[in-house]
């Protein structure tokens, strides 16, 4: 039966990194097996002190298939309360909303607890964090005054489920992390070179998204020169994603190590339209992760079939075998390196069976399922 469905989060023009594709790709989902899709998405997600990034919005052009609202504005309470009652009027069968970050909480909680006075929507959260990499004073306060209107809830790992479980015993379900199959299909990694003008004999190593802390590359950078110092043909480092922090630090880090030369630096946003040309272009992704709960690096991976390394840390080890789907090591610089070698000494083509048998799992009507099952039993 068509049903009325709503997804509150990042979208267009915000370019929300994975929160903004990932809320598209889920509409597009709903939207092929037959439902009326609406994103609302926000005028203002956060406020330019608030923001680690150069700017918040893409270049791409808008989506032509899909109805995105940008009209939320986090730090109006006004709004929230003109956009819950907007939303409660609308009478959805079904709102998904997005949690990612405690700041959200207070608006998203607002708008939600409106929704929840037409007593017919049924409220499932998608949460990708519920404790937050970057901790601040009030989170847990606002966490718990987001939960309270929500019906049932969709974590992407074991560990955000733990996590959750700190806070509610409301219905929750652990749903992998789908693939991203929307940035098209695999080029060679000849022809993915050339569009980066790249060296085709080159091994390069990818490491791929925005630069936080807790992701690690300055272990991944000390990874590097352990290599310089013990291997006689290290591969070059492909640095592919914004900062989100200070970069200084890194620059300082690079010249104190000297591998500048093992480098490639394209640490601007990439666009949608140029992801597959990085992950096509490398022979393996490194996520040398601090710590974590999933990583939406890894689903793209897999539609690449791009072998992977991760570290020891949340559910990076359960979503990439060892030794299968690509290598698992400790997150410090001299098991990351041997890491590395490790992939190299087992090729690419060691993993791809696994790689392809792995990526069955991840499939977005395995989430619209799971969401339409917690929202019946409410």
């Amino acid at each position: 039966m068509k049903q009325k469905v709503i997804i509150i989060g990042s979208a267009w023009p915000l370019r929300g990194g994975g929160i903004a594709t990932f809320n598209e790709r889920l509409a597009r989902q709903f939207q092929s097996e037959g439902d009326d899709v609406t994103i609302y998405s926000f005028s203002l997600q956060y406020p330019s002190l608030l923001f680690p990034g150069k700017s918040q919005y893409g270049n791409e052009p808008k989506p032509k298939d899909l109805t995105i609202k940008s009209v939320i504005n986090s730090i109006n309470p006004f709004n929230w309360i003109k956009v819950g009652k907007k939303l409660q009027k609308e009478h959805a069968d079904l709102i998904i909303v997005r949690y990612w970050l405690p700041f959200m909480g207070p608006c998203l909680g607002t708008i939600l607890r409106w929704v929840r006075k037409n007593q017919h929507t049924k409220i499932i959260c998608i949460a990708d964090n519920v404790i937050p990499h970057e901790k601040r004073p009030g989170d847990n306060a606002f966490t718990k005054y987001f939960i309270r209107p929500v019906h049932a809830f969709i974590t992407l790992s074991e560990k955000v489920m733990t996590d959750l479980k700190l806070f509610t015993n409301k219905p929750a379900q652990v749903v992998i992390h789908p693939l991203y199959d929307n940035f098209g299909e695999a080029i060679s990694k000849s022809e993915a070179r050339i569009q980066l003008n790249l060296p085709q004999e080159e091994r390069i190593i990818l490491f791929f998204g925005f630069i936080r802390a807790y992701k690690g590359l300055d272990l991944l950078l000390r990874a590097i020169s352990v290599l310089q110092q013990n291997d006689n043909h290290p591969p070059k480092l492909l640095i592919a994603g914004e900062f989100y922090e200070d970069q200084s630090k890194y620059e300082s880090l690079i010249d104190e190590l000297n591998i500048r030369d093992l480098l490639i630096l394209k640490t601007d946003f990439i666009p949608d339209s140029e992801v597959r040309n990085y992950l096509c272009a490398a022979d393996f992704v490194i996520q040398p992760y601090k710590h974590a709960t999933q990583s939406g690096i890894t689903p793209l991976s897999y539609h690449f079939e791009k072998p992977m390394l991760v570290t020891n840390v949340g559910a990076l080890p359960a979503m990439v075998p060892n030794k299968k789907a690509g290598i698992v090591t400790e997150p410090a610089p001299e098991a990351i390196a041997e890491g590395i070698q490790q992939l190299y000494s087992l090729g690419e083509e060691h993993f791809l069976f696994h790689l392809r048998e792995e990526k069955k799992k991840y499939s977005w009507e395995v989430l619209t399922g799971a969401i339409r099952s917690l929202a019946a039993e409410q």
